[in-house]
C-alpha cells in the first residue's frame, strides 16, 4: 500500500477519476460546438459545457473503476490502481459522490444550455459507465462498438449548444467518433491480449484471434477514414480536408503493416496512429470554422 501522504492521497483520487481521459471527451464536446453551424452561446455557457462534459465524463470513469476493482487485479496494465491496491477504500461512499457529480454534470448543462446538450451529456457518461462496463463488456466482443457511443453523445453535446436541430456537420463528426473506437481499442487489445484474455474480457482479439482482429481493425479503419472525409460534401472546407486526409493517411498504413503481420509492435503503432488521427481531425474540425 502507498505511503499516505496528500501528494500520494491526491494522485489516487484524481487517478480514478480518469482525467485524461475526461479531458480528451471535454475537448471533443468543444469540437462539436465549434464544429456546428450558427450563433453559439457565450463564453460563460462554454465554460459550463466544458466543465459540465469533463465532470460526467470524470463520474464515468469512476464508476468504471468502482465496479471493475476485482478484474482490475487480473490485469497488469491496471492492478495498481487505487480501489486495487487498496490505497483508496472501496466502499459505497463512491457511489454516493460519482451520482452527485453526474447530477451536478447533467443539471449545470440544462441550467446554462438547453436539455439537449444536458441529455447528450448524460448519455455520454451512461453509455460508458453502465452500457459498456455493466452490461457490455463481459458479454459480448462487441462491447467496444458500442461503448463509441459515449464519445459520439459529447460531440452531440457540444453541438447541441449550438443547434439542437443537429445538422448535418456535427452528425458526421459523431459517426467519426463512433468508427474511430473500434480500431482504435482493438490495436490496443491486440498487444494486451493475455492481459484481457486472464480478466475474461472477450475483446475481439481473445474471442477470434490476432490475426482475424487485425483485419477487423484495418477494415474498420478504412471506414472510419471513408466517413471522415464526408463532412467536406457538407460545408467543412480545406483545413479540415487537409487534417483528416493527412490523419487517415497514417493510420491506414499503419493499420495495414498490423493487418499483414500482427504482433505487439505493430499493434501498438496502429493504436498510435489512431490518436494522431483524432487529434488532426479534431484540430481541423476547430479551425476550419474560422476561415469558412
Amino acid at each position: 500500500m502507498h505511503a499516505r501522504t496528500p501528494s500520494r492521497l491526491a494522485r489516487d483520487v484524481l487517478g480514478v477519476f480518469k482525467l485524461r481521459i475526461g479531458l480528451m471527451i471535454m475537448l471533443t464536446a468543444l469540437v462539436g460546438y465549434a464544429f456546428t453551424p450558427g450563433p453559439g452561446p457565450g463564453p460563460a455557457q462554454v465554460i459550463v459545457l466544458a466543465l459540465a462534459v469533463f465532470v460526467s465524463s470524470a463520474s464515468a470513469g469512476a464508476f468504471n473503476q468502482y465496479v471493475e476493482a476485482e478484474s482490475d487485479r487480473l490485469m497488469a496494465r491496471t492492478r495498481g490502481r487505487a480501489f486495487v491496491t487498496g490505497a483508496l477504500p472501496h466502499t459505497p461512499a463512491w457511489l454516493v459522490l460519482i451520482a452527485a457529480l453526474l447530477g451536478l454534470a447533467v443539471g449545470a448543462a440544462w441550467w446554462a444550455l438547453n436539455a439537449w446538450a444536458a441529455l447528450y451529456t448524460f448519455l455520454g457518461a451512461f453509455t460508458y459507465a453502465v452500457v459498456y462496463t455493466v452490461w457490455l463488456k463481459r458479454r459480448t466482443w462487441l462491447n467496444i462498438v458500442v461503448g463509441g457511443l459515449a464519445g459520439s453523445f459529447a460531440v452531440l453535446a457540444g453541438a447541441a449548444a449550438v443547434d439542437p436541430a443537429l445538422g448535418a456537420l456535427p452528425l458526421l463528426l459523431a459517426l467519426v467518433l463512433f468508427l474511430w473506437t473500434p480500431p482504435h481499442f482493438w490495436s490496443l487489445a491486440i498487444a494486451n491480449r493475455a492481459d484481457y484474455a486472464a480478466a475474461g474480457v472477450p475483446m475481439l482479439p481473445v474471442v477470434v484471434g490476432s490475426e482475424r482482429a487485425a483485419w477487423a481493425v484495418f477494415w474498420s479503419t478504412v471506414a472510419l477514414v471513408a466517413a471522415s472525409l464526408l463532412p467536406v460534401f457538407y460545408g467543412a472546407g480545406p483545413i479540415y480536408l487537409a487534417g483528416a486526409a493527412a490523419g487517415g493517411a497514417v493510420f491506414l498504413r499503419k493499420s495495414w503493416l498490423l493487418a499483414r503481420a500482427p504482433s505487439r509492435k505493430t499493434a501498438m503503432g496502429s493504436f498510435f496512429a489512431s490518436l494522431l488521427q483524432l487529434s488532426l481531425v479534431l484540430v481541423a474540425a476547430s479551425v476550419d470554422p474560422l476561415l469558412r
